[in-house]
Formats: C-alpha cells, structure tokens, sequence
C-alpha cells in the first residue's frame, strides 16, 4: 500500500491542474471540484504513505486522522473544500450547479488545496 501514495500525490498534482484549466475556461465549479479532488487525493497519498487506508470523501477527516494529524489551520481550510457542493447536481435548493461558482469560489479552492498538496508533498518526500 505505502508504495502508491506516489501515484495518489502525482494525481493530486494533475487534478490541480485540471482545476486551473477549468478556471481559466471559465467552469468554476468544475474547477472547485477538481481543486477538492485534487486535495483528497493528496490527503489519501498522505495515509498511504503510512501504510494506512485513507477513505471517503471529507478532506478535513482525512487530514484529522493522520497519525500526525495536519496544522489546524490546513485543516480549516479542508472544511471549505468540504463545504463546495460541486459533487452532485443537486447540492444546492434550486438552481443548476454551475451557477452558484465564480472566479472567487474557484481561486479559493485552488489556493487551498494546493496548500494541501504541497503539505503532502513535503509529509510523502516528493517533489
């Protein structure tokens, strides 16, 4: 198991970048998505690279469950990502999801899940 926390962190990286290119198109809430993604993954490479399995979907539970749980404030800012409801159409009373994302939501939600990514980068020893 320890041995594809790699493969969970360099798939962070990519859906990081998935995450920039769907701002950059103008998808906000593809672009949260991918950016809660991408910190779930690294999040689960984190796990992994302890020998444990890191499952489910909630970021700031996965940081808080590490052995060496994450700073508080990393673990804040998983809770936004957490709160993004772009898994599910209907993640929001009316209106269709994409509606409801703009530039602000998006550069937020990069910003902190590459926070995530890189603090799984520095815990995993990968660069």
């Amino acid at each position: 198991m320890p041995g594809r926390s790699r493969d969970w962190l360099k798939q962070a990286a990519h859906d990081l970048e998935q995450a920039r290119a769907s701002q950059r198109e103008g998808r906000h809430d593809w672009a949260c998505f991918a950016a809660h993604q991408a910190a779930e993954n690294a999040a689960k490479a984190m796990h992994l690279a302890r020998g444990q399995d890191g499952s489910g979907h909630v970021v700031a539970t996965l940081l808080a469950q590490l052995p060496q749980r994450a700073p508080a404030a990393l673990i804040d800012k998983a809770r936004v990502l957490d709160d993004v409801a772009t898994r599910y159409a209907n993640g929001h009373p009316a209106g269709a999801r994409f509606e409801h994302y703009g530039v602000l939501q998006s550069q937020q939600a990069i910003d902190y899940a590459g926070e995530i990514v890189e603090y799984a980068r520095a815990e995993v020893g990968f660069s």
